[in-house]
C-alpha cells in the first residue's frame, strides 16, 4: 500500500510505529548530516527526518535530491521530535525514515505552495491544481462538500427525493440569454443548456413527485461582473400541495439547521418585509440588516425652501451614519467623490452633521433653520455624533445610489460582521417589470409565478400594480435563494403569456408541453432554489465565490487553465451544420 496513514493523524500515542505515508515536499531543509523535511497531503503535514547516523546513505543520497512538490512516499519510525510544533496535530513526533522512494519529481511550481502566496490571481487559476494544494483553497472546497452534504441530509430527511433533470434542453426567449448546443443529428436545430430545471421540476409536480431537491449546475451565458460565475449551481426544491407560509417555513428550517451546524449560530428571527418596505427603507431588496442606516424620507421636510435641488427632486432621502460628525471637511469632499463616481452616478450630496452639544451645521445652512435640520434627525434617526447624508433626485435611482452609500459606509465602520448573520424574507414582489427598451412587460420572476389572486383583475387594467406569490430569502445583504407560488392551471399561464407579450403560437411554440400537462391534474405547487456558490461563500465568511468553486472561470467568463473557450475543428463544424465566416 502507497501509505498507513495520513499525514495528519500521527501524534505521540504512536511512538515507535513502523509506519509508511505519501504526499508532497512542502519543505526540505538540508544540515549537511541531518535533512528535515515537511510531507503534505490533503490531511496534514508531518516532518520526517533523515539522519547520517541512523538512516541508509543511499536513503540519505536520494533526500538530498528531493525539491519542493516532488512526490515521495516513505517508511519510517515514529520518533519523539526534540523541537515539538504546538501548531500542527503532529507537532509532538517526526518520522526517522528507512526507506524512500520518488513517485514523481516536479518543476519548480510558478507561486509558493503556502497559506500566504506569491501568486497573483490570474497566476492561481492558471495553474489552479496548484492553488488547490494550498490550505485556504483546499479548506473552502472541504467547507462547501460539508455544507452540501448538510442540505441533503437535512432534505432527505424532510422526505425530498432528489431527481435529475436533463441538461440539453429548448432555448425559451424569457430571461437570461442562454447558451446553445448545436445539434448535430437535427441539422439547423439546437439545444439549450439550462438556465434552471424550473419546468422540469413543475413537471415532476404534477408526475406526483410531492418534494423535490436537486443540487444543480445552471448556466447563462449574460454579461459577467466581479462575482458572477457563466456556469452556477443551485439548491433547487418544489413542493406540492403547499402555500407560500409551507414554503417559507420549510426553508426557515433548512437555514437555521445550515447556521447551527455548520457556523454553530442559533438563529431565532427570520423577519419579513414587502419589496415596497424594503425599497423605501433600504433602497434595495435584499437589504443587509445587520446595522441600521434606514431611509428618511425627507420631502416634506426639506422643500419648503428656496433650495432647487430639493425642490425639483421627486425624491429627496438621507442616511444617518453613525459616529460620523467628526468627519473632517476633507473626508466628507471625499465621500461626496465617492457618490459621484460613474458606478454610483449621483450628482453631488447635502450633508448635515449632529454634534455632540445637540447643534446641527449642514452644507445648506443659508437656506434651513435649526428647526428645519432637527426634522432631518428626526426623520433619519440621527443622534448626536451622527452625519446626516442626503441624496435627492428620481425616486429609483436615488434609492439605489443612497443604498450604495449606506452598505460603504456600513463596510467603513466594520458594521458588517462576517460572523453575524441575519436573515430576512423579501416578499410581494411586482409580478411584471417594464422594460423601456423593448416597450413591454417583463415577468420580474419568470413566467410561472403566480399572481396574487386579488390583484388578477388588475392584469388587464394596471398591470404595472399587480403583485406576485414570490419570495426571497436575504442573509447579510445577499439573496441566498428566491422562489415563488406557481401557476398550475392552462388558463391563468395562457393569460400570464399574453400580457408578457406571447402570441397563442408562440406560447404553444414554447411551452406548449408545459401547459398540455397542466390538463392531466396539475397540484397547486411551488418552490424556491438557493445559490450555493453564494450561500456557501457567506456560511463561509467571505463575499466572494470564487474560492470556493473548484475550477472558475476569470472576469471575461474564460478558464485560463484550460483555455476555453476555444476554436474548433472546421471538420466538427461542418458535421453540425456551421460555417463560420472569417472576416479581415
Amino acid at each position: 500500500m502507497y501509505r498507513t496513514h495520513t499525514n495528519g493523524e500521527l501524534n505521540a500515542t504512536k511512538l515507535n510505529q513502523e509506519v509508511t505515508l505519501a504526499g508532497w515536499v512542502q519543505k526540505v531543509r538540508d544540515k549537511g548530516f541531518m535533512i528535515w523535511v515537511d510531507l503534505r497531503d490533503r490531511y496534514g503535514i508531518t516532518q520526517l527526518i533523515f539522519d547520517e547516523e541512523r538512516t541508509d546513505a543511499k536513503v540519505i543520497e536520494k533526500a538530498k535530491s528531493l525539491a519542493r512538490e516532488y512526490v515521495i512516499q516513505i517508511t519510517g519510525t515514529v520518533i519523539e521530535r526534540e523541537s515539538k510544533n504546538p501548531n500542527i496535530p503532529t507537532g509532538e513526533i517526526e518520522i526517522l525514515v528507512t526507506k524512500l522512494e520518488i513517485l514523481n519529481t516536479a518543476k519548480t511550481p510558478p507561486f509558493t505552495i503556502e497559506n500566504n502566496t506569491d501568486g497573483g490571481e490570474e497566476l492561481r487559476m492558471k495553474y489552479r491544481y496548484l492553488d488547490i494544494r494550498r490550505n485556504p483553497v483546499k479548506e473552502k472546497l472541504i467547507f462547501r462538500h460539508k455544507v452540501s452534504m448538510a442540505v441533503r441530509n437535512y432534505l432527505t430527511n424532510d422526505n425530498f427525493v432528489e431527481v435529475e433533470t436533463p441538461y440539453l434542453i429548448k432555448s425559451t426567449p424569457e430571461g437570461a440569454r442562454d447558451f446553445v448546443v448545436p445539434s448535430r443529428m437535427n441539422e439547423g436545430q439546437f439545444y439549450a443548456l439550462p438556465q434552471s430545471p424550473q419546468t422540469f421540476k413543475q413537471l415532476l409536480m404534477v408526475g406526483g413527485m410531492d418534494k423535490y431537491f436537486q443540487i444543480v449546475k445552471c448556466f447563462r451565458d449574460e454579461d459577467l461582473r466581479a462575482d458572477r460565475q457563466p456556469e452556477f449551481t443551485q439548491i433547487d426544491c418544489e413542493m406540492a400541495f403547499v402555500e407560500q407560509e409551507d414554503i417559507l417555513n420549510t426553508f426557515e428550517g433548512l437555514t437555521r439547521h445550515l447556521l447551527k451546524e455548520i457556523n454553530q449560530v442559533e438563529v431565532e428571527k427570520f423577519p419579513r418585509i414587502t419589496y415596497d418596505e424594503a425599497m423605501k427603507k433600504y433602497g434595495n431588496d435584499k437589504p443587509d440588516i445587520r446595522f441600521g442606516m434606514e431611509f428618511g424620507e425627507l420631502n416634506e421636510v426639506t422643500q419648503h425652501k428656496d433650495f432647487k435641488v430639493f425642490n425639483e427632486a421627486e425624491l429627496v432621502v438621507g442616511i444617518a451614519v453613525p459616529g460620523a460628525a467628526n468627519y473632517s471637511r476633507k473626508e466628507i469632499d471625499k465621500l461626496i467623490d465617492w457618490v459621484k463616481r460613474p458606478q454610483v452616478g449621483a450628482l453631488g450630496m447635502v450633508y448635515a452633521k449632529y454634534n455632540d452639544d445637540g447643534s446641527l451645521k449642514s452644507s445648506v445652512d443659508k437656506f434651513y433653520t435649526q428647526d428645519d435640520l432637527k426634522q432631518w434627525a428626526e426623520k433619519t434617526q440621527a443622534k448626536p455624533g451622527d452625519l446626516i447624508c442626503i441624496l435627492s433626485g428620481e425616486t429609483n435611482k436615488v434609492r439605489a445610489q443612497l443604498s450604495a452609500l449606506r452598505m460603504e459606509m456600513a463596510e467603513r465602520l466594520g458594521l458588517r460582521k462576517a460572523n453575524e448573520f441575519a436573515p430576512l424574507w423579501v416578499i410581494d414582489f411586482p409580478l411584471l417589470e417594464w422594460d423601456e427598451e423593448t416597450q413591454r412587460y417583463h415577468a420580474m420572476h419568470h413566467p410561472f409565478t403566480a399572481p396574487k389572486k386579488e390583484d388578477i383583475p388588475l392584469l388587464n387594467s394596471n398591470p404595472g400594480a399587480v403583485k406576485a406569490n414570490a419570495y426571497d430569502l436575504v442573509l447579510n445583504g445577499n439573496e441566498i435563494g428566491g422562489g415563488s407560488i406557481r401557476i398550475h392551471d392552462k388558463a391563468t399561464q395562457a393569460m400570464m403569456f399574453e400580457h408578457l407579450g406571447f402570441t397563442p403560437e408562440e406560447a404553444q411554440e414554447q411551452f406548449g408541453f408545459l401547459m398540455d400537462a397542466f390538463q392531466y391534474g396539475a397540484p397547486p405547487h411551488g418552490g424556491l432554489a438557493f445559490g450555493l456558490d453564494r450561500l456557501v461563500a457567506i456560511l463561509g465568511g467571505q463575499e466572494s465565490i470564487r474560492d470556493f468553486i473548484a475550477f472558475p472561470k476569470n472576469n471575461a467568463g474564460r478558464d485560463v487553465m484550460i483555455d476555453a473557450p476555444a476554436a474548433i475543428d472546421q471538420t466538427q463544424l461542418q458535421e453540425l451544420h456551421l460555417a463560420i465566416t472569417h472576416t479581415s
